[in-house]
């Protein structure tokens, strides 16, 4: 199952999406300029094989539900994130508010 729901922060809406796989979630909060994720994000990838795309996305893990995921501390996060003020241990939605 994919479900899209509004979530709040601070008075600004961003989209959660969960997508339910066997054995696992995909969690993800996203913005018009960037995204937080679940441990699925390969912040590698979009570090070296994707850079000229700029994603600005920060990974936080061990997380099972959308609110365990705004609360998490990223793990890590990409190259343009870090540009935006965005670094590993911050909040997944103290992170968001930078990607608006």
């Amino acid at each position: 199952m994919v479900s899209l729901t509004p979530v709040e922060i601070e008075g600004f809406t961003f989209l959660a999406i969960s997508v339910e796989l066997p054995k696992t979630t995909l969690l993800v909060v996203t913005s018009e300029r960037g995204y937080i994720m679940c441990g699925a994000l390969d912040v590698g990838l979009l570090n070296e094989r994707l850079k000229d795309r700029k994603i600005l996305a920060g990974r936080a893990v061990g997380v099972k539900t959308i609110d365990e995921l705004l609360e998490a501390p990223l793990e890590s996060v990409t190259h343009e994130a870090l540009n935006a003020g965005i670094i590993p241990g911050m909040l997944g939605k103290d992170a968001l508010l930078l990607m608006l």
